[in-house]
């Protein structure tokens, strides 16, 4: 009885500890959609308002639509948010998965530390970088371009993006390659027709993390932009600040706006991205 009461006991408090974890994880994102929902009036009411009275999506219809200078700048951040973190994802994969493999698959002098100098990198906070990096990007002629963003966002992606899966091939039996070449494929062919396949889930947690990296990212591109067009949806949103007053409710709203990719793609792809993070924590 007492070893089914401690069980108990440690099964409750495992389900309180998941809702509280759940309600620190939702109530921000929750507060900001209610919030989006109201006047700026009503946003600036105290004792604030938990259930808007007045409900609307004014500020929705006015991001959204491209018939008003909002809407157009709005719409316009978001697609170079898109264009950025979209080629930042491919080309991080595309760089990734060839690394990755030659680091599992190859055994060459000085393997061990190359790889553990990749994820010395990330010891060191991104701000640390800022200067360097934007001394460099002046001196290519790439200030105030996208191409500036996407090498730095490399730059940062790439480590855990080879970390994550190098576990991945090490985790695939190397007979089969070696079967596979038997039967007449090349080195290639076996890559391609067997090893991919089989590690497409890292290679989808691969691209999850590049491309949340690169959408969630802000202070590399305040420093790298200037050009107003080109700003991407992080910056973009300071826009909603003026020097006497915020559009809180329609900060929330953009805000909620460029969260839900990322939400969407996570809760749909999160088994991938677990599954990676288990199988790259191996020892290389």
């Amino acid at each position: 009885m007492s070893r089914r009461s401690y069980n108990a006991g440690w099964s409750l408090t495992g389900w309180v500890f998941l809702i509280l974890l759940l309600i620190f994880a939702v109530a921000p994102m929750l507060w900001m959609l209610i919030t989006s929902f109201k006047s700026q009036f009503a946003a600036l009411k105290y004792p604030p308002e938990f259930i808007p009275s007045n409900p609307n999506l004014e500020q929705y219809e006015r991001l959204l639509s491209p018939k008003n200078e909002v809407g157009r700048q709005f719409l316009r951040y978001m697609a170079n948010s898109i264009w950025v973190s979209t080629a930042t994802t491919i080309l991080g994969v595309a760089v990734a998965v060839p690394a990755a493999y030659a680091f599992a698959r190859f055994r060459f002098p000085g393997r061990q530390a190359l790889f553990f100098s990749v994820l010395f990198r990330n010891m060191f906070p991104a701000v640390v970088f800022l200067m360097p990096l934007f001394i460099m990007m002046r001196w290519m002629g790439l200030v105030n371009t996208y191409s500036s963003l996407i090498i730095t966002y490399l730059t940062f992606g790439l480590p855990l993006s080879i970390w994550l899966l190098k576990g991945f091939y090490d985790n695939i039996p190397i007979e089969l390659e070696q079967a596979a070449r038997i039967d007449g494929c090349t080195r290639f062919q076996a890559f391609y027709l067997i090893v991919m396949p089989l590690s497409a889930p890292g290679i989808i947690a691969t691209a999850i993390y590049s491309f949340i990296t690169a959408w969630n990212e802000y202070v590399y591109a305040l420093t790298f932009l200037n050009d107003d067009q080109k700003l991407t949806l992080p910056v973009g949103l300071q826009r909603f600040f003026t020097e006497y007053a915020t559009n809180w409710p329609g900060l929330m709203a953009a805000s909620f706006i460029m969260s839900v990719p990322v939400v969407v793609m996570f809760l749909i792809l999160q088994k991938y991205f677990v599954r990676a993070l288990t199988e790259g924590a191996v020892k290389a």
